[in-house]
């Protein structure tokens, strides 16, 4: 399985980048399969906290609980998906790219597990590369727009 890389340049700083990104709760606001986000750990987010996506998915929805394996704010957090038959892996990078900038780079991993992992994993895998970089997008257009 191929692993999906995806940057964009945003007009905001490093910092409020990350901020954004940071704040789980919003994450709706700019990926298009979220229907809700319930966190499940209390406090800022750190390693080790979680949260649980409702999530659109081909055929229904399905939550996914995800678990931060690394924060580096303002640079870089990481997750691991804990639930369900295709599990994303990822980490996202925030860099300066010149004055109020920032360069946002996510890399995607979905590891198929069980029977049904195997089955739909490809097809989860195909979704994701359209969705990824139409989020990307989202992402942009929320932060320019002053959110």
């Amino acid at each position: 399985m191929s692993t999906i890389v995806e940057s964009i340049e945003i007009n905001r700083s490093p910092e409020d980048v990350f901020a954004y990104i940071d704040d789980l709760e919003r994450h709706g606001e700019w990926q298009s399969q979220i229907i809700s986000v319930t966190r499940e750990t209390e406090g800022p987010t750190r390693v080790g906290t979680r949260a649980t996506d409702l999530r659109r998915v081909p055929g229904g929805k399905q939550s996914v609980t995800y678990e931060i394996t690394e924060h580096d704010p303002p640079r870089k957090a990481s997750f691991s998906g804990l639930n369900g038959p295709v599990r994303p892996v990822g980490t996202v990078t925030v860099e300066p790219a010149g004055e109020g900038r920032s360069k946002v780079t996510l890399e995607l991993d979905l590891q198929s597990h069980g029977l049904l992992g195997l089955i739909v994993g490809p097809l989860a895998r195909s979704q994701s590369r359209k969705l990824v970089p139409e989020d990307q997008k989202r992402l942009k257009e929320r932060l320019e727009s002053g959110t």
